[in-house]
């Protein structure tokens, strides 16, 4: 569970792996000093490159080792029906009888493009409940468009279904499925080819991609996104659509890589991206940006302000945020990483009033993203261990579940 410390389930992974602190430190590479200040739980959080180390010492994926955001613990219970029902719409059951066609007579594609648009803004909001609700139905629809009509039409339904599940997939993912998220995102993949649409197979390859990263399958995630933004850069990025798309899957490639430990590779790569939103403000604005990658000189910088955070720059962290201006389309969930990290930065430097601060702004703007964020049980976590509890702190730690 999320309440649990890092150090706790630390120690439970590394005698189930049969490792004593220095096998583990030995198997990841990290040292045992780290290793034995975790498990001792004097220090209550660790770099996201560290935090893979361990997973693959471990020999679990980087989720098992995080925990459960606070919102979805792994109770052991049964899942809820709306869960059930999302499960049941990605994979249908076996042998079910065909969906008959003439229910397409009322269905129209404009109408259910839109409705998947503001599915996505829902995700985007953290409504992880609504989307929950509205999902099924969905993806049904879009599953009979795909499957009825001919030529361009068909080729419409197909879209309509491989962006369907894409948002099955990530909804799975946050949810802590992981592998019903990466059921849906192969499905939406098949979408995809069958759409002949070169730039969804694109958006749902940096979505697996990101599948991979919370594996810790960070070698599968960067060949994954270096190969597809390839294939977009040949022959699309003449456009506003094309370009976001490869500029996503060249900041997911660059994530990979700075996982991995090579910061200063993936910082060429995200000054690479950064370079061509230039373009990308001279180009005319894509038809609906909730159906495209979320890419501009915004979401560049910041990925960047986290990159800086993960490999201990919390000064180079703050100036990069200081100086990004959001643009209106940036989706509240990168508001909300731009903030946790800020937090973090923060807490790093030992102000833990600007964190709190920060964290409190977080909770005004999303309060969704706070409850569904292991990064901010670690930030809280590790305020709540130091010298000074700023005003707010206890507020924090008690919804987090740090504080009784």
């Amino acid at each position: 569970m999320a309440s649990d410390h890092l150090g706790e389930r630390l120690v439970r992974l590394r005698r189930m792996a049969e490792l004593t602190q220095e096998g583990l430190a030995d198997a990841s590479g990290v040292s045992v000093d780290v290793v034995r200040k975790l498990e001792q739980q004097r220090k209550h959080s660790a770099r996201l490159p560290t935090l893979h180390a361990l997973a693959r010492g471990l020999n679990v994926e980087l989720t098992t080792l995080l925990g459960d955001p606070p919102a979805v613990p792994s109770t052991g219970d049964a899942e809820p029906p709306e869960l059930v029902a999302v499960r049941r719409a990605i994979m249908p059951p076996l042998f079910a009888p065909p969906v008959p066609a003439d229910g397409a007579d009322n269905l129209s594609l404009p109408m259910l493009r839109a409705e998947i648009a503001e599915a996505w803004s829902l995700y985007h909001a953290a409504d992880f409940g609504r989307v929950m609700a509205v999902l099924p139905g969905i993806i049904a629809d879009a599953r009979l468009a795909a499957a009825v009509g001919r030529g361009s039409s068909r080729r419409e339904g197909q879209h309509a279904l491989g962006k369907a599940l894409q948002l099955g997939g990530h909804l799975s993912i946050r949810l802590g499925k992981t592998d019903l998220g990466l059921s849906s995102l192969e499905r939406a993949i098949a979408a995809a080819d069958a759409s002949e649409d070169p730039l969804l197979s694109g958006m749902i390859c940096n979505s697996v991609a990101w599948a991979y990263q919370r594996q810790n399958r960070l070698g599968d995630a960067q060949s994954l996104a270096v190969h597809a933004a390839d294939t977009v850069e040949r022959d699309h990025v003449a456009n506003a659509e094309g370009l976001r798309v490869w500029g996503g899957l060249v900041m997911s490639a660059a994530t990979s890589t700075a996982r991995s430990g090579d910061y200063d590779g993936a910082a060429d790569m995200m000054l690479t991206a950064e370079k061509a939103t230039a373009r990308l403000a001279r180009m005319p604005a894509a038809a609906d940006g909730r159906m495209v990658s979320v890419f501009s000189r915004s979401s560049v910088r910041i990925e960047r302000v986290r990159l800086a955070v993960q490999h201990a720059r919390p000064e180079e962290a703050l100036s990069l945020a200081r100086t990004t201006r959001l643009s209106a389309d940036t989706p509240v969930s990168w508001r909300t990483w731009l903030l946790l990290d800020v937090a973090r930065a923060y807490t790093d430097l030992g102000d833990a009033a600007g964190a709190v601060a920060t964290l409190e702004k977080l909770q005004r703007v999303a309060p969704g993203w706070l409850m569904h964020h292991t990064l901010a049980v670690s930030i809280v976590a590790d305020l709540w261990a130091g010298p000074a509890r700023p005003p707010g702190l206890r507020k924090l730690a008690m919804v987090l579940g740090v504080a009784g």
